[in-house]
C-alpha cells in the first residue's frame, strides 16, 4: 500500500503519520483518535480491520463493488457511508465511489478502485495537514472536512455541463443541420447519473442532520447541514439542467423539421415547374410528330401545298403551346379557382 496513508490525531492536539495500522490501533491506547487513508488497497488489507478495528465484513465487500449506490448504514461499533466523487473530461461524467468507516475514535476512507488516474483525495491530506487544529477534535469533524472536500470538487462537473448546454443551443440556432444531437443525448446520461447520485446523498446528509449517526454529535450538525444545503442545490441545478437538456432537443427537432419542410417545399415547386414545361411541350410534341409522318403530305394535298399546310401547322403549334402555357400557369395562381394565389411571405 505504498499510497495509503495512517495519521493519528492524539487528545492534546499533536497530529502526525504512523507507519501501520497496528502502531495506529496501539496509539489509540492514549486516547485520540485515527485517520486510516486507504488508496487503492487489496482485500486483505481491510479484512485485518475486521478484527483490529471491529468493521463489519459486508462493508469491506462494498468497498470492491463500484455498482453501489451512495447509502450509511450503521454497525455495532461503526457506521458505513458510501460516497460518490465526480469528474467530468472528455465529455463524459466520471463517478469514483468514496467509502468511510467512521467510529468514536477512527476514521477509515477507502478510495481509488475505480481508476488509476483519478483520486477523489487528491490535496486532501496537505489541506488536512495544515488545518489540524479545527480537525483534532473528532473523527465527526474530520469527515465533515472530507465531505466538504468531495461536494467542493462537484462544482466543476456543473459548470462544464452548464458550458456544454451553452454551447449545445449556439450549436443548434447558428447551424442545426451540422449540430449532433449525440451530445445532448449524452448529456442526458450525465444528468441522469448526476441525479441518481444526489438524490442518495441528500438522505445520507438527512439521517446524519436527523442524529442517525451516533458517532457525529448533536454541536457538529450545523456544518453537515451546511454539506445537506450545498447538496440539495445540485440536486436542483440537475432537474434544472434537465429541462435545458429537453428544451434543446425539441428546439434542434423543430428547427431541423423547419429546414426539411423547406426543402420540401423547394423540391414540389422544382417538380411542379418541371411538370408544366412538360404538359406545355407535349401536344407540341405530338404535333410535331405528325408533321414529320409522310401521311401529313398527303392529306394536305401534296407537295405543292407545302408553304400553306407548314404555316398553318406552326401556327397551330403556337397557338397551342401558348394556350397550354397561360392554362397551367393559370391553374397554379388559381385564377381557375377563384382563389388567386397568395405570393410567399419575406
Amino acid at each position: 500500500m505504498p499510497e495509503s496513508k495512517f495519521y493519528y490525531f492524539s487528545a492534546n492536539g499533536l497530529f502526525y503519520g504512523i507507519e501501520t495500522v497496528a502502531e495506529a490501533v496501539t496509539a489509540l491506547r492514549e486516547g485520540g483518535f485515527i485517520w486510516l487513508n486507504y488508496y487503492k488497497p487489496e482485500k486483505e488489507d481491510l479484512n485485518l480491520l475486521i478484527d483490529l478495528i471491529g468493521i463489519h465484513p459486508l462493508s469491506v465487500e462494498d468497498c470492491f463493488d463500484d455498482k453501489q449506490v451512495p447509502k450509511i448504514e450503521h454497525f455495532q461499533n461503526n457506521t458505513f457511508i458510501l460516497f460518490n466523487a465526480f469528474s467530468y473530461k472528455d465529455e463524459n461524467l466520471y463517478i469514483d465511489e468514496v467509502n468511510l468507516f467512521i467510529g468514536k475514535n477512527f476514521l477509515i476512507t477507502v478510495s481509488g478502485h475505480n481508476s488509476d488516474e483519478r483520486r477523489p483525495f487528491k490535496n486532501i491530506e496537505e489541506i488536512i495537514e495544515h488545518d489540524p487544529q479545527n480537525l483534532k477534535t473528532s473523527p465527526a469533524m474530520l469527515m465533515h472536512k472530507i465531505l466538504d472536500f468531495l461536494v467542493d470538487q462537484k462544482y466543476a462537473s456543473f459548470d462544464t455541463m452548464e458550458d456544454e448546454l451553452e454551447e449545445s443551443e449556439d450549436s443548434i440556432v447558428d447551424d442545426v443541420e451540422n449540430f449532433n444531437p449525440m451530445k445532448l443525448l449524452r448529456i442526458r446520461r450525465n444528468l441522469a447519473g448526476l441525479r441518481k447520485s444526489l438524490y442518495h446523498e441528500r438522505e445520507i446528509l438527512v439521517k446524519i442532520n436527523r442524529l442517525d449517526c451516533p458517532f457525529v454529535p448533536e454541536k457538529l450538525i450545523a456544518p453537515y447541514r451546511d454539506i445537506y444545503d450545498h447538496i440539495s442545490k445540485f440536486f436542483e441545478l440537475t432537474e434544472t439542467y434537465r429541462e435545458m437538456e429537453t428544451s434543446l432537443m425539441e428546439l434542434y427537432t423543430s428547427l431541423l423539421n423547419n429546414k426539411m419542410t423547406q426543402a420540401s417545399n423547394e423540391t414540389n415547386v422544382t417538380v411542379k415547374r418541371l411538370t408544366m414545361i412538360t404538359t406545355v411541350f407535349m401536344p407540341l410534341t405530338l404535333l410535331a410528330s405528325i408533321g414529320g409522318m409522310s401521311e401529313w403530305t398527303m392529306m394536305t394535298g401534296g407537295e405543292e401545298n407545302w408553304k400553306v399546310s407548314y404555316g398553318l401547322f406552326l401556327l397551330a403549334i403556337v397557338i397551342i403551346g401558348g394556350l397550354s402555357y397561360f392554362f397551367i400557369n393559370g391553374l397554379e395562381k388559381g385564377y381557375f379557382s377563384g382563389k388567386k394565389k397568395k405570393p410567399p411571405e419575406d
